[in-house]
């Protein structure tokens, strides 16, 4: 049963970290086209530049949730060692640290603030 589960897991895990690149790419040309196509409108800059932020900022973040997903997955399913939980451990940190940061820096605030 085991030799079954971890091709299947390493695939899901795969297909999922392709996902969360897929999303961190595809907003990213998505913000870029908008602000282009606002700074060929001659709008604000500093609207563009916001909406441009904001925009980037949130495909980072959900492209993170995917990939974190993806090494749990694949951490659990596949390669399940102390070695690698400690590696994943550490992953799973700095990608919460990043998507704490990055939350802080789109919306000005903590994520346990209250929305006053």
């Amino acid at each position: 049963m085991i030799d079954f589960i971890a091709p299947v897991a390493a695939w899901c895990a795969a297909i999922i970290e392709s996902i969360g690149i897929g999303i961190i790419t595809l907003f990213a040309l998505y913000a870029l086209y908008n602000a282009v196509t606002r700074a060929l409108k001659k709008e604000e800059s500093d609207s563009i530049f916001d909406e441009l932020r904001q925009l980037l900022g949130r495909g980072i973040l959900l492209g993170l949730e995917f990939l974190i997903a993806s090494d749990i997955i694949y951490t659990v399913a596949v390669q399940l060692t102390f070695e690698t939980i400690g590696v994943l451990a550490i992953v799973v940190l700095i990608r919460t640290f990043l998507s704490l940061t990055l939350e802080v820096e789109m919306s000005g605030k903590w994520p346990w603030q209250n929305n006053k």
